[in-house]
């Protein structure tokens, strides 16, 4: 029986890939259990089943070939699933009654567990006229606000926490709103933001000339290039959104250009999809194909990664046959060009167990070999399926051979393609793999460098309780099992001292052999100046990247790694890095200051009292704990619950804002009520501004809040401490990080990627 490196990466076989019956006893007995339900599964469409589960298994095996979660959770489960990853919806028409068809599909598709993209350049800007009904048109972020609105309510109905990403040209009237649309901090939160950059704009920018905002027919507005890319630049560094997707680059490139535009994403970016695209995920693991680590004899076993690829290929093409679908025309998008993007993980440490430094101009050239070899071998792989079931059906040889990225691809692969068809249309992407990376014995995620070589973290026990494990590195504790305490050496780089120019260049290399795109974040350091924060953008740009995501701590986004001590080199891997992801529980003193509020729900024949307690912490006052008491018994049993909760949440510490924005985004389904001239949706709602209206009223919060006439009396001062990284929303643990341009929680695995 497999053997998990750690206890947390059973923990996440059992919590997120173990098959359970209804009542939540286990069915998958093993993670061997598990690699056989999902070979069997895929195999069930072969005309040789059996032949085909074994060599499915056995790519499964040892974590050599990681599915993406979804086709681990529910294959072979005969649950009513998808098991794609990546949706971009349907082209928004300018239209109301279009616009809320599409609000529609996309709620379909998040309730099954889909992340989705959009393209808001569609919908005319502000102000533009509407005619027929005498009125200006609202714009396309007012939309947006009702799509986030629309996620948060999946989210609260139980589904798995939705993520979407939202586009819109470098050319739209409303751009510039765009880019400042998640400088509020309670606006937009269920989105990723990407401006859709052109090559004409991008030349504009650096002749420093004009740009026209148009929609339709009509210039609206004509600004600076350079200015604007400035006002991109700068959100970017404040706020580390919105990110830049190079539209026109990604267009010319597609296999598929004579058959779609692409002008939107899936939420982490590795997907450009076209309306009603949908897109499946795997990863190779190069962690484990490695001979001799650490040695001069270090090798990546060409003839293994072949054969793993091949056989990757075959088992993500039938998942395309397996899987449902949230809607019809994603059913067809998918069979009619049956996509696929197979990646990698575990880059980072297959260079260190050769010797190589991330970054490097040898890990350069390695990795742009390797990936070339992958694709090399996946195209083969989708040839010879072409030969047995036929290509795919849009294909057309002259055309498809036409493309940017085919025409770099080798003679005899462009040959086999023009006899015998392909397969997929495409078929390579790197993809978000943090969790399944750390069921894999946290191997380095994607093509990300290595975060951290050693860390602690907290463990959710069975009983409930919480224990310190160490969670090491997957190259490191091979360096620990092979050279005992022998120092690490030079080449042993991290994400946090590693300069940005390093990132570029490794994903550079890599896009040139992935036929579709890159999730990756580029980390900068707090410190980073702002020419030289823009030139990382425009060095994505020349070396031929898609897309580019940088991360910078900031007073806004938090600081997210506390490195013992501060040094200008990687931490020792016996020392580790302290990253920090949930505070300890504050000390209740023996008194406390606070206030008590009196709410009168209207239609309830009694009030509601709220009372909220503080604490002072170096002079900064900040809420503590809270009570919520009410004659009518109707609620005892949520307040109770909400008492108990809120008040856990206030005592971790750090920025809990974020339960304002949580409770005033409920909605009660029969209903809400007007108080004092504004529409408060629920009674939790109204808590929540009562929550809010206090801590204004004690300087932990700036603003005017819902408007609730109270009266805390209580002495306003600074705000709290700056958090160590946002609470997860999943286990309320706080150092929320930007890993493969998706915020994920580095102590439960949840990615707002899905």
């Amino acid at each position: 029986m497999t053997r998990f490196a750690a206890p947390i990466a059973e923990q996440i076989w059992d919590m997120k890939y173990r098959m359970k019956d209804a009542g939540g006893q286990p069915v998958d007995a093993s993670v061997e259990d598990s690699w056989r339900r999902v070979a069997r599964d895929l195999a069930r469409v072969e005309k040789d089943p059996a032949l085909w589960e074994d060599r499915f298994y056995a790519a499964l095996e040892d974590f050599r070939f990681l599915p993406a979660g979804r086709i681990l959770a529910g294959a072979g489960t005969g649950r009513s699933v998808t098991l794609f990853n990546c949706f971009v919806m349907g082209t928004i028409p300018d239209s109301m009654g279009g616009i809320f068809d599409m609000l529609k599909e996309a709620a379909l598709t998040m309730q099954q567990g889909g992340g989705i993209g959009y393209d808001f350049s569609t919908i005319r800007p502000r102000g533009a006229a509407v005619h027929g009904v005498a009125a200006d048109a609202s714009g396309p972020l007012s939309f947006m606000d009702v799509w986030d609105a629309m996620c948060r309510t999946i989210m609260s109905a139980g589904s798995r926490r939705g993520a979407m990403m939202a586009t819109m040209r470098c050319d739209h009237p409303d751009i510039e709103q765009f880019i400042q649309a998640k400088q509020d901090s309670a606006r937009l939160r269920m989105f990723n933001l990407s401006v859709l950059v052109t090559d004409g704009f991008m030349e504009a920018v650096k002749a420093d000339g004009s740009w026209d905002l148009v929609f339709g027919d009509k210039v609206y507005h004509t600004v600076q290039a350079r200015d604007l890319w400035n006002r991109i630049m700068r959100a970017t560094y404040d706020y580390a959104e919105p990110g830049v997707i190079f539209i026109d680059r990604i267009n010319k490139a597609n296999n598929l250009r004579y058959a779609e535009t692409i002008a939107a994403t899936n939420p982490c970016g590795e997907q450009p999809l076209p309306p009603y695209g949908a897109c499946l995920l795997g990863s190779v693991n190069l962690a484990r194909l490695v001979e001799a680590p650490f040695s001069e004899a270090a090798r990546l076993d060409e003839a293994a990664l072949d054969e793993l690829v091949r056989t990757a290929v075959r088992m993500m093409d039938n998942v395309v046959d397996a899987s449902k679908f949230p809607l019809p025309q994603q059913a067809a998008e998918a069979q009619a060009k049956r996509r696929i993007g197979l990646g990698v993980t575990g880059l980072a440490d297959a260079l260190l167990m050769l010797g190589l430094r991330y970054g490097a101009a040898e890990a350069v050239e390695q990795t742009r070999a390797w990936m070339k070899a992958i694709a090399r071998s996946a195209y083969l792989a989708s040839v010879d399926l072409a030969r047995e079931k036929g290509a795919f059906p849009l294909f057309d040889a002259g055309e498809y051979l036409k493309s940017g990225f085919m025409a770099k691809m080798d003679a005899d692969v462009r040959q086999a393609i023009r006899d015998h068809g392909i397969r997929n249309a495409l078929l390579t992407s790197i993809a978000p793999t943090g969790t399944i990376s750390l069921y894999a014995g946290n191997v380095s995620s994607g093509i990300e460098p290595v975060f951290a070589y050693a860390y602690t973290r907290k463990v959710l026990q069975k009983d409930g309780s919480r224990t310190e494990e160490e969670v090491v590195d997957y190259a490191v504790q091979m360096w620990r099992d092979l050279k005992g305490d022998a120092p690490l050496p030079d080449y042993f780089v991290n994400a946090q001292t590693l300069a940005p120019r390093d990132h570029v260049a490794m994903q550079a290399a890599a896009q040139d052999w992935v036929d579709s795109s890159i999730s990756k974040t580029i980390n900068c350091p707090e410190d980073i100046s702002f020419e030289e924060f823009k030139d990382v953008y425009l060095a994505a740009w020349d070396l031929g990247c898609k897309g580019c995501t940088t991360y910078r701590p900031n007073e806004v986004t938090g600081s997210v790694l506390s490195v013992s001590e501060t040094t200008e080199t990687a931490p020792e891997a016996d020392k580790g890095a302290d990253v920090v992801y949930l505070t300890e529980p504050l000390d209740r003193p023996a008194a406390l200051e606070g206030a008590t509020y009196k709410l009168k729900w209207p239609g309830s024949e009694h009030a509601i009292y709220i009372t909220i307690n503080d604490i002072v912490q170096a002079t900064h006052r900040r809420p503590f704990e809270i009570f919520i008491n009410s004659k009518n018994m109707e609620h005892y049993a949520w307040t109770v619950a909400l008492t108990r909760m809120v008040s856990a949440v206030f005592r971790r510490g750090g920025d809990v804002s974020f339960v304002v924005e949580e409770l005033k985004a409920v909605f009660d389904p029969r209903g809400g009520a007007w108080m004092q001239g504004r529409y408060v949706p629920s009674i939790l709602a109204a808590i929540g501004g009562v929550i809010e209206r206090h801590m204004i009223a004690i300087g932990f919060l700036e603003g005017e809040g819902m408007g609730l006439k109270t009266d805390p009396k209580a002495e306003a001062v600074a705000v709290g401490e700056t958090p160590r990284g946002p609470a997860c929303p999943a286990c309320g643990q706080y150092g929320m990080r930007m890993i493969e341009g998706c915020m994920t929680c580095p102590s439960c695995g949840h990615s707002k990627c899905g």
